[in-house]
């Protein structure tokens, strides 16, 4: 059995649930591989799943009517991730979400988790006050996106997720932070030199 000591961790900084509702959560989740470019999600198909990610990296993203994609989320290890909108709602998703490195995920579906939160007030405080902190980094997000120029973006990016930008593609890292490929390079070379 692989070590899910992260997941529980993760769970226990945000609330402290009893024996019991930790056992019956960790029960609701089940270990999943996915491969290195693997889809777990689509745009069309409902988003079944939310992932916690014990190893590996994700990315989420759309396609607008250009052909160009937007990175909405990243999710490394001890992060979550999924097509929100559609989870929630079981609609169709609008998102792909891909795996960047093989990976290693803990999976729940929608009606478990909606379930262990009939179940148990404590379980539906952990799934509220994790949707209250994802509201919120989506909120800084979009200030960020309005109020900061591409440079100051990607600093606060760099200076926030250190460890993840070592590990994203360009491409990724440049559709996230709203600015091409070829800016982002110039951000980048333009940093080193006043080093």
């Amino acid at each position: 059995m692989e070590n899910i000591d992260p997941f529980i961790e993760n769970v226990s900084g945000k609330i402290k649930l009893s024996p019991e509702n930790l056992g019956n959560l960790v029960a609701a989740f089940k270990l999943i591989k996915v491969s290195k470019k693997q889809f777990v999600i689509q745009p069309g198909f409902i988003a079944k799943y939310r992932f916690y990610i014990l190893k590996g990296a994700f990315r989420a993203y759309v396609i607008d009517e250009k052909g160009n994609d937007h990175t909405i989320q990243f999710a490394i290890e001890d992060w979550w991730i999924s097509d929100y909108n559609s989870y929630i709602y079981q609609s169709p998703a609008t998102q792909f979400v891909v795996a960047l490195e093989d990976s290693l995920v803990l999976q729940i579906d929608h009606d478990t988790e909606q379930q262990l939160k009939a179940s148990s007030h404590e379980l539906e405080t952990l799934f509220r006050i994790m949707a209250e902190k994802s509201t919120a980094f989506y909120a800084r997000r979009i200030i960020a996106n309005l109020t900061q120029n591409a440079e100051q973006r990607y600093t606060e990016f760099v200076e926030k997720f250190p460890k993840v930008t070592q590990r994203l593609p360009q491409y990724a890292l440049a559709s996230y932070l709203n600015m091409t490929r070829e800016f982002l390079s110039k951000i980048r070379n333009d940093k080193v030199r006043k080093k």
